[in-house]
Parts: structure tokens; C-alpha cells; sequence
């Protein structure tokens, strides 16, 4: 059974809790607060030297980090991972688009003005460009949806999980999601996903297994 370290607040994290209830792929979660430095210490470097969640362990001391890298990891074979060549590298195409356009502004925005207490002073002098190129990147994707349901194969795809993570905790950074019609409609597809889960579910609480993307429901 995989082992992931992760911070239920953080998007990063989410992605991949979120793609393993699609999934209904058992693991046993383990909470590191980044906040606290609990993947700083010694134990979790030694792990990974980066100390960064989320992290997973997909065999004893062996470590699989960078979110995305992650979703690629556990949707390989499955319904979440396209088929296609073309399909595949479309939806790594948005992966790539989330991690350099997406999660540094609209994650760190996330961040700093939702988790870390002060954080809105601290980061004044990165707030501007954050929503600039934050909102930059959200008319990219509502220019995709605006002609397509899903962002690779027309159908939920890890390019999806990779997006949402962030995407739908915006306007819990001073985002607006307003004028984006078609971001909102797309996130109400993603959430009506068998299996789907919201950030703050945590494992414990899950009484039965759900059935999920991999059972073809």
C-alpha cells in the first residue's frame, strides 16, 4: 500500500488524495505540517531532500515527489491517464501549463493570504504581479473551456486534478471567478465525479469505500 505525506491544505497535496479517490486506490496518509517545519527535519530530508509534500512512498524506501509527477505515477493504466499519444502529451501539456503558470501565482497567492498568518503583509510586493499573471493564466483556461468540457481527451484526466487543485481555492485568495463562466461549469463537472473528494476530507473519516474512476463508474 503507498504511503503519502501530505498537508491537507495544501493544493499540491490534494491533486493527489483527490486522484487516489478517483482512483478508490487504498494508501495510508500521513500529515506533515509544512507550516510547522515538519518537512524539515532530518527524518523527512532523508526522504526528500527538497522538503516538499506531498511526497509518496510507492514501495518500502523508494519516494516519488512533485505533485504532478505523482498524478502521472498513479493514473498510469487507468481511465485518469489518456490513451493516445497525442492525448498524453496534451494532458501533460497542461500540466506543465499548471505548474508554471497556474500554481506560483494563483498557489502562492493561496498560500500566503489563506494559510500563513500576516502573510497579506508580508507578500505585499508580490500581490500585484500574483493576480496579474494569475489572471492571466485563468483567461487561457477559460479560452480552452469556452470549446472543450475537459482539458485533454474530453474527459477528466490528470491534466484536470493538476488544475483543479488551485483553480477551485481562487477565490479564497482575492480572486475572482465571476467572469469566468466556463472555469466555474468546468469545476462543477470535475466535483460531480464519482469518487470525488473536497480538500478537507480526510481518509479516517471515510467509513465505506467508494467506487470511483478505476471501477468504470
Amino acid at each position: 500500500m503507498y504511503k503519502l505525506y501530505s498537508m491537507q491544505r495544501s493544493g499540491n497535496s490534494y491533486k493527489v488524495r483527490l486522484a487516489l479517490a478517483l482512483l478508490n486506490t487504498p494508501y495510508e496518509a500521513i500529515e506533515v505540517d509544512i507550516l510547522r517545519g515538519e518537512s524539515r527535519t532530518p527524518e523527512f530530508l532523508a526522504k526528500n531532500p527538497s522538503g516538499q509534500v506531498p511526497l509518496l512512498e510507492v514501495e518500502e524506501g523508494r519516494y516519488l515527489a512533485e505533485s504532478n509527477a505523482i498524478l502521472w505515477y498513479v493514473a498510469g493504466g487507468t481511465p485518469l491517464a489518456p490513451e493516445s499519444e497525442i492525448e498524453r502529451a496534451e494532458a501533460l501539456q497542461w500540466m506543465f501549463f499548471e505548474q508554471h503558470a497556474l500554481e506560483p501565482n494563483i498557489g502562492a497567492a493561496y498560500f500566503w493570504l489563506s494559510l500563513v498568518k500576516g502573510g497579506r503583509d508580508l507578500q505585499t510586493h508580490a500581490l500585484e504581479d500574483w493576480m496579474e499573471r494569475g489572471y492571466a493564466a485563468l483567461q487561457v483556461m477559460e479560452n480552452h473551456l469556452k470549446i472543450a468540457r475537459f482539458f485533454a481527451a474530453d474527459q477528466l484526466t490528470v491534466a484536470d486534478i493538476a488544475l483543479y487543485g488551485y483553480t477551485h481555492v481562487a477565490d479564497r485568495c482575492d480572486f475572482d471567478l465571476d467572469t469566468f463562466p466556463a472555469i466555474r461549469a468546468w469545476l462543477r463537472r470535475v466535483e460531480q465525479s464519482p469518487g470525488f473528494i473536497a480538500m478537507d476530507w480526510r481518509p479516517e473519516a471515510e467509513i465505506e469505500a467508494t467506487a470511483g474512476v478505476a471501477a468504470g463508474a
